[in-house]
């Protein structure tokens, strides 16, 4: 299994389309596919040529995670990595977001915000 790596995550919500085009400006991702999905749903897969976050929404009402942290088997955070944090950080308060949790510490510098479905993300830099 030496050629093992992690393909992509699959995370429900509100507007799969809007979320992509947001991973899209900040991180410099490309959409690789969009369709229609289970439960009468949508699903965009938005990352690399490598990996991918699968955004999916159904049809159906849903309900927020609450504390992922406290959750079994809850998603606590998708981590990023990006050359320039500094310029990264810019598009997401450009868009409003609030960033907290800064840390420059061994192996790299990083901050954390979450996006309007409670999704947490870590956006890190390794580049010295």
């Amino acid at each position: 299994m030496a050629n093992s790596f992690l393909e992509h995550v699959n995370v429900t919500v509100s507007d799969p389309v809007a979320t992509a085009n947001r991973l899209v400006n900040w991180f410099g991702w490309h959409i690789r596919w969009q369709g229609p999905a289970m439960n009468t749903g949508t699903t965009v897969h938005v990352g690399t040529d490598s990996s991918y976050i699968a955004v999916y929404t159904s049809n159906t009402e849903s309900e927020g995670a609450g504390n992922t942290y406290k959750t079994r088997g809850g998603l606590n955070h998708i981590g990023v990595v990006v050359d320039d944090l500094d310029a990264a950080e810019k598009k997401i308060l450009a868009d409003g977001y609030k960033t907290r949790n800064h840390g420059d510490y061994e192996p790299g510098r990083r901050f954390y915000f979450e996006d309007e479905d409670g999704i947490e993300f870590e956006v890190v830099s390794y580049a010295s």
